[in-house]
């Protein structure tokens, strides 16, 4: 995501945000106990990424790396882990909806022996972690074989409800009958466990790829009337599953809170005055048919975490530019705004200068810290948090996180 053309900041600029002094990233606030503040970290499964390390692991070692994750996260003074629980159209939970991940067993459908999710809200309260259970709501699967999914997949059952694009299988989200199908699925996770959160990711209509179409024509055909056009449609389609999926969490769990952790920007200023001062590739308004600014506006999420993963100066999509313009989204809403942190790029040789610095990050938590709409920060993702490659996450602990925070309610 976000691969975009950068232009190097001023030595100067750098100079100035290093020798800021430190504030707190919830209050902006020297010294003291830090007041409530998100302190998060992704865990993804989703192509074995970071948990289970890969598909096949016994249930002894897939838990024991687990727990090693949630050990890592309280060790370096986070408070909210956010844990993929359904990567595509599958779960780490016995469902009555969905077949077993195939990233635990290597076999989708089989099970594993033991409760991912049951256990991992169990360890990560027992270590004061809140725990979000995270779920991407269309994505079936990352190749275009439908018979190489599980026997039982519902994509299989209703081949009608799957789009095939950019080599890869997706639920149509314009069916009525999939938007409940999948809200059905992941509200099961939700109602059998003590979670303290619901997730989704930046993933709603998928992201564009060159030369080729998504086929929702015919269902366009059928629902899309009453639209000016299938742009229109496609969002009102999108703000049905996050309003609807808000209602539900609150009948079914009602302390547990919703967000959305969108692509960093919600349109360019070039494309719409009310848009960042960005030339990204990718709009989510546009491309992903996901209108995230009004949910915040709406405050029909309790919670944002737009994915800011671009460094400060960055020229496309500069955090010291996009960071305001969220703040200002967030002002006077109810939706709390927490920024996503691209701990990943963090000491990768195939990232910009800026990213081979290991204060980088610490400098986007000091700036943050300048924005009281700004309530703390989550971090991609949890396998760089044990490796921390250039000492990047040690710097944000040292300069940051020097005491324990709750994180906000």
């Amino acid at each position: 995501m976000g691969r975009v053309s950068r232009r190097a900041f001023a030595v100067a600029a750098l100079s100035a945000f290093t020798m800021m002094p430190q504030a707190s990233a919830a209050t902006g606030r020297r010294g003291g106990a830090p007041d409530s503040e998100m302190r998060g970290v992704w865990i993804a499964s989703v192509a074995n990424r970071d948990w289970p390390s890969k598909s096949g692991l016994s249930a002894a070692q897939q838990r024991a790396e687990l727990l090693t994750h949630l050990d890592t996260a309280a060790g370096n003074r986070l408070n909210t882990v956010f844990f993929q629980v359904r990567p595509t159209a599958d779960a780490m939970w016995p469902s009555p909806y969905e077949p077993w991940s195939q990233y635990l067993t290597g076999t989708q459908g089989k099970d594993p022996g033991w409760d991912p999710l049951g256990t991992a809200v169990e360890e990560a309260h027992a270590r004061g972690l809140q725990l979000h259970a995270w779920f991407n709501p269309y994505r079936v699967a990352v190749h275009a074989d439908p018979s190489r999914l599980a026997a039982s997949h519902p994509a299989r059952e209703n081949p009608d409800w799957v789009v095939t694009y950019g080599g890869k299988l997706f639920y149509n989200p314009g069916l009525p009958e999939v938007r409940a199908f999948v809200e059905d699925a992941m509200l099961d996770a939700v109602a059998k466990y003590p979670v303290d959160g619901v997730h989704f990711d930046d993933y709603f209509y998928p992201y564009p790829v060159a030369g080729q179409t998504f086929d929702d024509d015919a269902a366009y055909d059928e629902h899309g009337g009453g639209f000016p056009d299938r742009a229109a449609w496609r969002r009102d389609n999108t703000d049905r599953l996050v309003r609807e999926t808000a209602d539900r969490v609150k009948e079914v769990r009602p302390g547990a809170r919703f967000g959305i952790s969108p692509f960093g920007v919600w349109r360019n200023a070039a494309t719409d005055p009310l848009g960042s001062d960005t030339t990204a590739g990718v709009e989510t308004y546009d491309d992903l048919h996901a209108d995230t600014r009004k949910w915040v506006r709406e405050g029909w999420i309790d919670y944002i975490v737009p994915q800011l993963y671009w460094n400060i100066g960055f020229a496309a999509a500069d955090y010291a530019k996009l960071l305001p313009w969220w703040a200002e989204a967030a002002r006077d809403s109810s939706t709390q705004l927490y920024v996503g942190e691209a701990l990943y790029k963090a000491g990768d040789p195939a990232q910009p200068a800026a990213w081979q610095e290991s204060g980088e990050l610490s400098r986007h938590l000091r700036l943050a810290g300048e924005y009281p709409q700004v309530r703390g920060h989550v971090y991609f993702a949890a396998k760089d948090v044990a490796a921390d490659r250039i000492g990047a996450m040690a710097r944000v602990v040292a300069d940051h996180y020097g005491q324990p925070a709750p994180p906000p309610r």
